[in-house]
């Protein structure tokens, strides 16, 4: 068998829900679904269809398109050793080589605004084809949480309703059932398959193997014409479409198509996956496959995938749905995506929904996205948000003497550096963390442009940024000082934080000499051609490579590993410190940029990854669709 391409594809539904797998067809994560549906969207996500196999019986031999992979560690059946081509344009699309001169495609997308995926089938031929050629595929049914496993039991309800070309199956009560539509044929014969091995969930320390119920199986006659498999969630209480399947998977197809067309490229195309409904509004997936709603994702996301491509209208939606959920000062840094309450765990989501609405408001000025209640409403959740920090709030949050944002309590991570391994914070950065302060500074700046109490507050925090974290034995800046609220105290570590006094933010905290050494400080120590590393290598507790199990990931994962959203933030300071010239963008753009376009087909197709290995040769690890990942391309690509 050739060698398994496991790079991922992701195709989604606006909703929160998608299909996705690898360009092999092996599904190597628990979320690599054919279905998977968000029930309460974006939340509430789960797995209804894994997979299938898929064969083709020509001239009374078979001849697989599919491979799985079973425990111990075996690939079965050889379908991948026969792909011979796959794009993503429009959507993802394999060819396999089946015969001589002889091949079958296969195109899949999700419907957009409703949950579904239309799967499509068609021989490939250079000639005249006159020989029997039936396809047949065997669906695989979980419908389970999706980020949970699935095991034979004797619950599970084969039991199919509806006629031949409509089936609907419910295997758990309770649970949304499948519809599958079909211009084929369905069978009835239900089957275990068992011990379906995903290699990702094993490298990464997690439960691995999962048995998955196979209904029965559709065939179709492709000697006469394309196959055609629509499968959607089936809800009890919804409307059953009657539409004949071929005419409507035809007009969702012709839609689709016009709907990406209008996006002027494939990284704008990505950028839209993320986008969600949330009730009456929108919001953003952080990354998929296994993330869901994060404060701070969102608003760092949104400046680069929605206001800089100037998909204003979304970005407003957006921002006006999270407004409505400030809690004293301080916006949800997550919802859990089986539902419960929000959780106000942040320090910087709320300052980072201050830049976006900044971002948001400036570039609206000539194109009247923002309605006038709209711009009030926003800067009424700015001025609650600043409000509520000056007087204090969760988590000893507060404004301290020096002007300066002061936050933490024993236990907590409120940066966005927050992993927690047995419940104690790797990184608990309590104190005054500097790119808090770049970030309270600017916030401060853009309300103090229209109200004198936060100008002077702002005066009285930038005349003590300078003085308390400048570091001049190492030229840089102190990453925390007041340590657990010690005065005077700080942490050295070199660490990339600091470069949100420079770039990334509208304002500069930090400027001249004092900014160049420090732009140099994070070259020479932090860049890798892939982002940020997160500590420099030589420093106490550095990792330069994120593998093991869930502990020792989370050791490492701000401790060494690479992020590529801190390119941004660093092509920014690189070229406010060159004096913003011309000169300066094109060489930002030769050094820094193209390297991370060029990583936009190696792990995720289209999208860039969550993290690498700070250590050569910063191999791709974590999420591979990161939102903040992309949008942080996009903005650099302006």
């Amino acid at each position: 068998m050739t060698p398994i391409d496991e790079r991922e594809w992701l195709e989604t539904d606006g909703l929160g829900g998608f299909a996705s797998g690898t360009v092999s067809g092996v599904r190597t994560r628990r979320y690599h679904a054919l279905l998977l549906h968000a029930a309460n969207p974006p939340g509430g996500r789960m797995v209804l269809v894994n997979g299938f196999d898929a064969r083709v019986d020509l001239d009374g031999a078979t001849v697989h398109l599919s491979t799985q992979r079973y425990a111990p560690d075996v690939l079965h059946p050889d379908g991948a050793s026969r792909l011979d081509a796959f794009t993503t344009d429009p959507w993802p699309t394999w060819t396999w080589r089946i015969a001589p001169g002889l091949g079958v495609s296969q195109e899949l997308f999700a419907r957009h605004g409703q949950p579904g995926v239309v799967v499509r089938w068609r021989l490939v031929t250079r000639s005249r084809f006159a020989h029997a050629a039936t396809l047949r595929i065997r669906p695989f049914l979980s419908c389970r949480d999706a980020h949970a496993l699935h095991l034979e039991n004797a619950s599970f309800d084969f039991t199919p309703h509806g006629g031949d070309e409509d089936v609907l199956w419910h295997p758990y009560p309770g649970v949304p059932g499948v519809r599958s539509r079909a211009n084929g044929r369905y069978r009835h014969a239900p089957q275990w398959y068992r011990r379906f091995l995903y290699s990702a969930e094993r490298d990464r320390g997690f439960d691995a193997v999962e048995d998955l119920a196979s209904p029965g199986e559709i065939s179709w006659d492709l000697a006469i014409g394309d196959a055609v498999w629509l499968v959607e969630p089936a809800i009890d209480g919804g409307a059953r479409d009657r539409a004949p399947v071929v005419d409507l998977t035809h007009d969702l197809a012709r839609k689709e198509r016009a709907r990406r067309e209008a996006f002027p490229s494939r990284i704008h195309v990505a950028a839209d996956q993320f986008l969600v409904r949330r009730g009456a509004g929108r919001s953003v997936i952080a990354g998929y496959p296994w993330f869901g709603e994060w404060g701070r994702d969102t608003f760092i996301a949104l400046r680069g995938l929605y206001v800089a491509p100037c998909r204003l209208a979304e970005a407003r939606d957006i921002l006006t749905e999270w407004a409505g959920t400030l809690s004293g000062g301080m916006l949800p840094n997550r919802f859990p995506d089986t539902g419960g309450e929000p959780e106000f765990n942040s320090v910087d989501a709320s300052l980072w929904f201050v830049m976006a609405v900044h971002d948001l408001v400036r570039a609206s000025a000539r194109r009247r996205v923002l309605s006038a209640a709209d711009r009030v409403r926003l800067m009424l959740a700015v001025d609650d948000v600043l409000r509520g920090y000056a007087a204090g709030t969760r988590f000893g949050i507060r404004v301290d003497r020096d002007g300066l944002l002061s936050a933490g309590v024993p236990g907590s991570a409120l940066t966005w550096m927050d992993a927690k391994v047995g419940g104690g914070a790797v990184t608990p950065r309590i104190g005054k963390p500097v790119e808090v302060q770049a970030l309270w500074l600017n916030a401060l700046a853009f309300a103090g442009s229209t109200a004198s109490d936060w100008k002077r507050l702002f005066d009285a925090g930038i005349a003590s940024f300078e003085r308390r974290f400048w570091n001049e034995a190492r030229g840089c800046l102190f990453d925390v000082v007041d340590v657990d609220h010690a005065a005077g105290r700080v942490d050295d570590r070199t660490r990339p934080n600091q470069i949100f006094a420079i770039g990334g933010l509208p304002l500069a905290i930090l400027e001249g000499e004092r900014a160049r050494r420090v732009v140099d400080v994070v070259e020479r120590q932090l860049l890798t051609p892939v982002g940020l590393r997160t500590l420099a290598p030589g420093e106490r507790g550095y990792a330069g490579r994120y593998e093991g199990g869930p502990a020792a990931r989370d050791m490492a994962y701000h401790q060494g590993t690479a992020w590529p959203w801190l390119m941004g933030p660093f092509v920014d300071a690189w070229i406010r410190v060159r004096g913003g010239t011309r000169e300066a963008r094109e060489a930002a753009q030769q050094r820094f940029v193209r390297p991370l376009v060029a990583e936009l087909d190696r792990c995720g197709i289209g999208h860039l990854y969550e993290i690498a290995d700070g250590d050569a040769p910063h191999t791709p690890r974590g999420c591979p669709f990161q939102a903040w990942s992309l949008g942080e391309l996009l903005r650099l690509l302006g």
